[in-house]
């Protein structure tokens, strides 16, 4: 009688073990109901975004925040003569990570730049024969950008456009 118990336990047992180990070793695919967007991808069910982008699904461009007008003012050194002046800003209709800055500098022309979280690198950009670029930061409807211009004239501002 004894035997006949110990083998049913043995067998229970061995039974059981088996299952939990088989249990524990399945791979869950944590990533199978995920859909991460604008070329985002999924890491234990998480969504690791690319630049520019935002959200549990990569579905917000940090850009997305920030088109509007903004009145500008600037400091530079040396100095030079600036009044104050209107920009617009626009999001790039082609990348949503991308923004448009127009009347940069009250030069009356466009800057590009990419945002991402609260940084903006501006793109290389061409003005007047000179060579302008920059990076910037934003804090609530404050842009703050600091730039360089070199090539007829040189000097480096601090550009400041508050959302009207």
């Amino acid at each position: 009688m004894k035997s006949i118990r110990n083998i049913a336990f043995s067998a229970l047992l061995t039974f059981g073990a088996f299952g939990a180990i088989t249990y524990t070793s399945c791979n869950k695919d944590e990533c199978k109901d995920v859909v991460c967007q604008n070329g985002g991808t999924c890491n234990e069910g998480t969504c690791s975004c690319t630049t520019g982008y935002t959200g549990t699904n990569c579905e917000n461009a940090y850009a997305s925040e920030l088109p509007g007008t903004y009145s500008g003012t600037e400091t530079c050194q040396p100095p030079v003569v600036s009044d104050d002046w209107s920009s617009t800003l626009t999001v790039s209709s082609n990348d949503k990570t991308r923004i448009i800055i127009a009347n940069f500098g009250n030069s009356g022309a466009n800057v590009t730049g990419q945002v991402d979280k609260n940084a903006i690198i501006l793109d290389e950009t061409t003005i007047g024969g000179n060579t302008v670029k920059g990076t910037g930061t934003v804090a609530g409807n404050v842009i703050t950008v600091n730039y360089t211009m070199s090539g007829v004239v040189s000097y480096s501002c601090t550009m400041v456009l508050t959302r009207q």
